[in-house]
């Protein structure tokens, strides 16, 4: 990309995240993008963005083996990026939670993924299983009006104990996304205290998105009856 398409797909990518916008809208949003090709033309998986590869890689290393078997939650999907990486690496029981039909659409089309799901994280159209998941994984769904605080609550309850959690986002929103400024942190921290889950790792890497750093946290599952989760 020359830096006329690297500006553009900037702005691409932040209408997605403007202040201010909603659920609805963002998901809106992501349909009509996808289906045009712009979003994988304008998100390119290890050029303009690597939060899927990081995020895939940090799996891999705590699932060397087995990997066959592994039930992983792949949340905010998107077009399947995290999923293909997965499947290369082996993980054959790779689920995709998507709420945009549009870039949902797109995924199936790549056959790297055992279910489909259409709905937001904690949404009400199909019920994701207690204790189901070895590992739920997200990237670049952790943002303005995208998944809020109480999102890493139903990502406990769905992985089993021992099971792992895996998230990768953009630096800066823990500081300037309302959502998360002084509450996505703590309330992990928060949690750890109360024995619902222990940190693996946090781990600052490189071009999550057009240069932008990243952030990768990697947190184990313990036993809902320490915690009473």
């Amino acid at each position: 990309m020359d830096q006329t398409e690297i500006a553009k797909a900037y702005d691409n990518n932040y209408r997605a995240f403007k202040k201010g916008i909603s659920s609805s809208e963002s998901i809106d949003y992501y349909t009509s993008w996808g289906q045009t090709g712009g979003y994988e033309k304008d998100l390119s998986k290890g050029g303009t963005y690597n939060g899927p590869i990081e995020a895939a890689k940090a799996v891999g290393k705590l699932f060397p083996a087995d990997r066959e078997n592994v039930k992983i939650l792949d949340i905010a999907a998107g077009t399947g990026y995290v999923g293909e990486e997965l499947h290369h690496m082996g993980f054959l029981h790779v689920d995709a939670l998507e709420p945009s039909e549009g870039m949902l659409a797109i995924a199936k089309e790549k056959g790297v993924y055992k279910n489909y799901i259409l709905d937001i994280l904690g949404g009400t159209k199909y019920s994701l299983g207690t204790d189901y998941y070895d590992c739920t994984v997200v990237s670049g769904g952790m943002g303005e009006g995208h998944i809020p605080c109480t999102g890493i609550l139903e990502m406990i309850r769905i992985v089993k104990p021992g099971g792992i959690v895996v998230i990768a986002m953009r630096e800066e929103y823990l500081n300037y996304v309302e959502e998360y400024k002084d509450k996505l942190e703590p309330m992990m921290e928060e949690l750890e205290k109360e024995g619902a889950w222990e940190k693996i790792d946090r781990s600052i890497y490189d071009n999550h998105f057009v240069g932008k750093t990243g952030v990768l946290f990697l947190y184990r599952v313990k036993d809902k009856g320490e915690s009473g989760r």
